[in-house]
């Protein structure tokens, strides 16, 4: 455990949380500032600031309790989808968050989040060979 980890203090049961699923590996529970109702999170309870970081299986079973618990949001919100982010970003222990989304761009941009879905607009789409241009360049970093 990072012990200045906020994460980390939470799955060891030293700060409350309103847990959603909990086992050995992975612990769920909601998020205290959610974009949506039942916005959740789910992180190893092992410490990883980055989600690549993750050992193969236990990225798998933070895939699987995630699905689980996505499952579960679709039901008791009736929505048609639950978006999943990793991020790292206000917490630097990997974590993944899974929103109802009520709305296409509910996870996609702030300025949605601050004004709402009547004043987002998409994002300018790159030409098409600057697009070829970084999938070349990640094909060549995989090692898959």
């Amino acid at each position: 455990m990072a012990q200045a980890c906020l994460f980390c203090r939470i799955a060891a049961g030293e700060i409350p949380c309103h847990r959603i699923h909990e086992d050995e590996e992975i612990l769920a529970f909601l998020d205290i500032h959610p974009v949506r109702p039942g916005h959740a999170l789910v992180i190893p309870k092992a410490h990883h600031v980055w989600f690549e970081e993750i050992p193969e299986p236990l990225g798998a079973r933070v895939f699987a309790v995630s699905q689980a618990v996505a499952r579960g949001l679709k039901e008791i919100y009736g929505v048609e989808r639950v978006g999943m982010v990793f991020t790292g970003i206000h917490v630097p222990h990997a974590h993944a968050h899974l929103i109802p989304m009520r709305h296409q761009h509910d996870v996609t941009s702030e300025i949605y989040l601050r004004d709402g879905p009547e004043a987002f607009h998409l994002p300018p789409q790159p030409p098409a060979e600057e697009l070829a241009e970084i999938a070349e360049k990640l094909r060549a970093k995989l090692d898959l």
